[in-house]
């Protein structure tokens, strides 16, 4: 009997559909596949009917055809940033010093090294629940060490051996503006952190805050890269651009992603 005949399947996509899950039938596939027993099973697919991300519930999440841990409480990693992926691998040659600000579960930062060849890869997050899981998606038990991941506020926790050294700079910020965290879907709003989703009033202030610290890490002809709404895209540019760095918009229809790239001028520095 195929898994989608069986009276376990049926029941599962029941209960989801019941719960008004979507896509009740593509998650049933993957909770039946994940649950070792039973009695697993029938607990996941409570707690995905209760609300919680189904990422969450199976512990990973696949991102640029990577499977990557997620753990509960963790930011998960959105379709819409596999946009600035592609974007940054474009302007990552092999060996490039890469820094992954606000890294969440290190997702963005083990696809670029995936698609972009062996780089040298640093993330940060001041969630210690993120560096956690970041740390076992870019250092894995196996040995293949991907990246080194630091815990802190953004460049406070970067190694000071880094600054005028990094040719790609990537970050995936919180950009909701504070008042419209309600109006998210409770799958976030109720079970990711606040500090990866709250931008501040406006949405822009961390990412003001990349922007303006980029500068100083950049080597001479890197990148900055930044997801923002398209909504925040020129004002992001805006301040891209009043650091030196020379500024373009580029979105994707289909992901509906927006991201703000900044390069520092080639040449030595003065």
């Amino acid at each position: 009997m195929s898994l989608s005949l069986s009276p376990a399947f049926s029941s599962v996509v029941a209960r989801l559909r019941a719960a008004g899950c979507v896509f009740a039938e593509d998650e049933a596939r993957l909770l039946v596949s994940a649950a070792r027993t039973p009695v697993e099973l029938d607990d996941m697919v409570d707690r995905r009917a209760r609300g919680l991300p189904l990422e969450h519930v199976i512990g990973w999440a696949e991102f640029c055809g990577l499977r990557l841990a997620v753990d509960p409480g963790v930011f998960v990693p959105r379709p819409r940033t596999e946009f600035l992926v592609r974007q940054a691998a474009a302007l990552a040659r092999p060996g490039a010093v890469v820094v992954d600000l606000c890294c969440g579960s290190g997702a963005m930062g083990a696809a670029l090294a995936a698609v972009a060849g062996p780089v040298e890869l640093h993330a940060v997050d001041v969630d210690p629940a993120a560096v956690r899981c970041a740390r076992r998606n870019l250092a894995p038990a196996d040995g293949k060490v991907v990246g080194t991941v630091y815990e802190g506020d953004l460049y406070a926790a970067l190694p000071a051996a880094l600054r005028g050294r990094v040719d790609v700079l990537v970050a995936s910020p919180p950009y909701v503006p504070t008042g419209a965290i309600g109006l998210l879907p409770p799958e976030a709003r109720e079970h990711e952190p606040q500090v990866a989703l709250d931008g501040g009033a406006d949405g822009l202030d961390v990412v003001r805050r990349v922007v303006a610290g980029a500068a100083g890490w950049l080597a001479p002809g890197g990148h900055l890269l930044v997801e923002t709404s398209e909504s925040q895209a020129e004002q992001t540019a805006e301040a891209v651009a009043r650091t030196g760095l020379a500024a373009r918009l580029t979105h994707d229809d289909e992901l509906d992603a927006t991201a703000v790239i900044g390069t520092w001028p080639g040449g030595a520095r003065t």
